[in-house]
């Protein structure tokens, strides 16, 4: 697991789509150990995905 460390700059953090609404979500420290398994920006999204 790589480590990574806030420098100031949110361009430099990894980023994903949200597979809801589609907009793109930057890393955040909450979700460190789990990121590989982030699929939803927010909770609302999450009870929006498909069955």
């Amino acid at each position: 697991m790589t480590k990574l460390t806030f420098k100031g700059n949110k361009s430099s953090l990894p980023s994903k789509i949200c597979m809801v609404c589609k907009k793109e979500m930057t890393w955040r420290k909450s979700w460190a150990k789990n990121w590989e398994s982030v699929k939803y920006c927010s909770d609302a999204c999450r009870k929006k995905k498909l069955p």
